[in-house]
């Protein structure tokens, strides 16, 4: 699969940045559990299709290089937010292991997804063991959990934020990780990237930075509820969770947001950059809402929060 994203990006606050001319020559079909969302709830009509035969899709981007990860750790805990067993894995950089003090990033699935998939083409040891334009990211530690298919919001008898708020990150900290004075930043590709902007939102004296890829934000219930109507329990539950209206809260946080230009979620994009904080970098560029633009972007994601955790 194709690596490397675009760390020589400009920052542009609040602004969208516009990346045309990139180049690549692989044209992929909708792939993973997020692309199949998007197709089964009709959000992805012929449209991707034809922007992938005609090359709107491609991305192109240099391999992605890394020396030899760090471990992970698998495991399962009953949630009491869940009310289910639910799965994670917390892996360490090169060199470092359990028992190490280090920054949390806590990365979030998208739709259809789970604690082993939650990066695209990546797990989340190879992630951290990353070279960007042949340096290393600085030493950093990642979770990832089972957050279900309720876009990372409460649902009647299931609340994946309040997992991660009350349960994940307090069993991390307990292992050193995200204990201050070391940081903690939210990460997250589609359903993934609007949870992680939620959370930061939610949560802000907990959150220090974000990096969303492709976020699947909606500006209605209506629009949400026609395109997957288990995104949100009720109308009520969207507006106490639109990431658009709450954007206030990420004031003064370091939040990097990367979407592709023929992304179906990008009228959604548009509207959050628009009230975004000053302190916000929006990077619209070449792509859709597809594996290549997801690999692409997460390495300098991954450098962002770097840049901002450590």
């Amino acid at each position: 699969m194709s690596p490397e994203g675009h760390p020589d990006e400009p920052n542009v606050s609040r602004r969208r940045l516009l990346g045309w001319g990139i180049g690549g020559a692989t044209v992929v079909a909708i792939a993973g559990a997020t692309g199949f969302e998007l197709v089964s709830h009709g959000v992805l009509p012929g449209k991707q299709t034809l922007d992938q035969l005609d090359g709107a899709c491609s991305v192109g981007s240099p391999p992605l290089s890394y020396p030899t990860p760090g471990p992970s750790n698998s495991g399962t805990f009953y949630s009491t937010a869940r009310n289910r067993q639910v799965g994670y894995t917390i892996a360490y950089p090169p060199g470092h292991g359990p028992g190490d003090s280090l920054p949390l990033i806590v990365m979030l699935h998208g739709f259809g997804g789970n604690h082993t998939d939650a990066l695209a083409g990546l797990t989340p040891a190879r992630a951290l063991a990353l070279k960007v334009d042949g340096h290393p990211l600085p030493p950093m530690a990642m979770v990832t959990v089972d957050g279900g298919g309720g876009y990372w919001n409460p649902h009647p008898g299931d609340d994946p934020m309040a997992m991660v708020a009350g349960e994940l990150i307090p069993m991390c900290q307990q292992r050193g990780l995200g204990v201050a004075p070391q940081r903690m930043g939210t990460m997250g590709i589609s359903m993934g990237g609007y949870g992680a902007i939620l959370m930061a939102e939610k949560y802000p004296s907990l959150i220090s930075a974000v990096a969303a890829i492709s976020p699947a934000i909606w500006t209605t219930y209506d629009e949400a509820n026609g395109a997957n109507a288990g995104a949100y329990a009720s109308l009520d539950a969207f507006t106490a969770n639109d990431a658009v209206t709450h954007v206030g809260a990420l004031a003064g946080k370091p939040v990097r947001i990367a979407s592709g230009i023929d992304d179906p979620f990008h009228p959604g994009v548009v509207a959050l950059a628009n009230v975004v904080p000053s302190s916000t970098t929006v990077i619209i560029s070449s792509g859709c809402h597809t594996d290549p633009f997801f690999v692409a972007q997460e390495p300098p994601s991954l450098v962002f929060l770097g840049q901002h955790l450590t």
